[in-house]
């Protein structure tokens, strides 16, 4: 079945994400820290309940990870881009290093989905903990900004930054790892 709650909340969460790129563009802080946290509660849900209530599709397992990528790209990308009304951003260099990380792991997943048993190649558990910290500092840069960024907290954001790049660089070493072993001839 392709048309399930899941994939629904998952649809969604694509079609909201022009709207968070345009209150993210425009300065408007709070309503991009609402979109954000809607996607972010939406990428939680649709994975619990295709779980929970067997509503597992190919449709979700391409369109999840898709909307992933999709909604982080365009998050990076708009707060690495040097804007007066955002005091905290995301480094150039983050963002350039997390978004190739995802364009190497979705062409490997485009080889593997092709060539290969894509079971062989799910979401590792460090990828979702990458994708998990990516989130978690988006959010903070983006309440930041819409706060301003005072208060002790705003000395974490440069860490979590630092952290991005070190399991992003971790994730991508070992997805490409588990990539050239699941090619392997047996």
């Amino acid at each position: 079945m392709v048309i399930t709650f899941p994939n629904i909340l998952t649809f969604l969460r694509i079609c909201a994400i022009p709207f968070f790129a345009i209150a993210v563009w425009y300065g408007r802080t709070a309503e991009a820290c609402v979109l954000f946290a809607c996607a972010g509660l939406t990428d939680l849900l649709d994975g619990w309940i295709a779980r929970r209530f067997n509503q597992k599709s190919t449709l979700g397992a391409i369109l999840d990870p898709a909307a992933d990528k999709l909604l982080m790209t365009t998050a990076f990308v708009l707060l690495a881009f040097p804007r007066e009304a955002y005091a905290v951003r995301v480094p150039a260099w983050v963002a350039i290093l997390a978004i190739s990380r995802d364009v190497l792991i979705s062409l490997v997943a485009l080889v593997a989905y092709e060539r290969l048993d894509p079971s062989k190649f799910a979401p590792s558990w460090l990828g979702k903990a990458t994708t998990f910290v990516e989130l978690v500092a988006i959010s903070l840069a983006l309440l930041l900004n819409h706060l301003g960024p005072r208060g002790w907290y705003r000395y974490l954001v440069p860490w979590i930054f630092y952290l991005i790049a070190a399991m992003v660089i971790a994730s991508g070493v070992h997805y490409f790892f588990r990539a050239t072993h699941v090619a392997e001839p047996t």
